[in-house]
């Protein structure tokens, strides 16, 4: 009776949290195939073919998932700099991947330096203001772990002006979400690059929601990364969005034109079940945190994560909190949320 009493309450509470937006754009369907023109196995004809842009851009996303590294590959930019801003302090670089946004293409990570070999790159939430993450970065920095709060593309600085949220990081244009996936991955590995120069050897990754989908797909593709810690984990890009509630008005905007099942495999290229078999095969340690009422990622594709993690045999823990997705940033559970990546982060490296 008391667990279903607290099960009411706190859907109630994630459900308020996840509709108090009044500023959700329903946008239709759109494959984006114009977007696809940069991509390095992108054939510059096919971003043009007026038929069947489903089969297009279900073929290249085979095409990725053949050859992912050439997707996520890129040179790195020699503009690195380090520029104060207020008390603190931002890396700022161009990006790898360029986008029709001038100020998208600008990457701002905040620095919390510390002493010794240790670092993360941590990528907060969809929709994540400036100050996101800070606290939790400083937290780290006291335990010895430098961090880069990671802007992600879209979001906060990067936004473009005319949006209000950061809707082209995940939106209906299925291609435009493909390429801002492929720039927050490769904009991380260029702070790697960063991180080690300045002499950081053992290197960490921290990704909550859409920031822990990015995390995995950078570190299947980088073996630099030995800590990863994951808050909030599902499966195929496809199936959080079609059943998530923070995601509800992009499903709006589509399930007239087309199905999950066509859908997942068009979003195949940035789901982090493709790429478990390039995970397994580096030598990593894991956090996957995941909320009981979460009804943004459903559970049930978290229990999925954590299984294959267990079926595979990888060095991993797994830690559940009382709670939902939207309600992890809330008193008493971000403490909660806080104490488990701390204390992962303090013994993993």
């Amino acid at each position: 009776m008391i667990r279903t009493l607290y099960q009411r309450w706190m859907q109630q509470w994630e459900y308020r949290l996840t509709t108090r937006d009044t500023n959700r754009v329903v946008r239709p369907l759109d494959y984006g195939l114009e977007w696809t023109r940069g991509w390095p196995m992108s054939d510059s004809s096919e971003a043009g073919t007026a038929g069947a842009p489903e089969r297009v851009l279900g073929e290249l996303n085979r095409r990725i998932l053949a050859d992912s590294p050439c997707f996520f590959s890129y040179e790195t930019r020699p503009d690195y700099r380090l520029e104060p801003c207020g008390a603190g302090h931002y890396l700022r670089f161009t990006s790898a991947v360029a986008s029709p946004f001038p100020g998208n293409n600008v990457v701002h990570a905040r620095w919390f330096p510390a002493r010794g070999t240790r670092a993360m790159v941590v990528l907060p939430q969809w929709n994540a203001d400036p100050e996101s993450h800070n606290g939790l970065c400083r937290i780290l920095q006291r335990l010895g772990v430098a961090c880069l709060r990671l802007s992600m593309p879209y979001h906060d600085l990067r936004r473009p002006p005319e949006t209000e949220r950061s809707d082209y990081a995940v939106s209906s244009n299925l291609a435009r979400t493909i390429d801002a996936a492929r720039q927050a991955v490769i904009d991380t590995r260029c702070c790697l690059d960063w991180l080690e120069a300045r002499g950081y050897r053992q290197l960490g990754v921290l990704g909550t929601s859409l920031g822990s989908c990015y995390a995995f797909i950078a570190s299947a593709h980088d073996s630099r990364l030995q800590v990863n810690i994951f808050n909030h984990a599902s499966t195929y890009f496809a199936d959080v969005v079609w059943t998530g509630q923070s995601t509800r008005h992009i499903r709006a905007g589509m399930e007239n034109a087309i199905t999950l099942e066509q859908l997942r495999p068009l979003w195949h290229a940035i789901s982090p079940m493709s790429y478990f078999d390039r995970f397994a095969a580096l030598r990593k340690r894991s956090l996957i945190i995941y909320a009981t009422y979460d009804l943004s990622f459903l559970p049930v594709f978290s229990r999925q994560v954590v299984a294959e993690f267990q079926r595979r045999g990888l060095d991993y823990k797994a830690a559940i909190l009382p709670c939902g997705h939207y309600t992890t940033g809330e008193t008493p559970y971000k403490y909660l949320d806080a104490w488990h990546i701390t204390r992962f982060a303090r013994s993993a490296f």
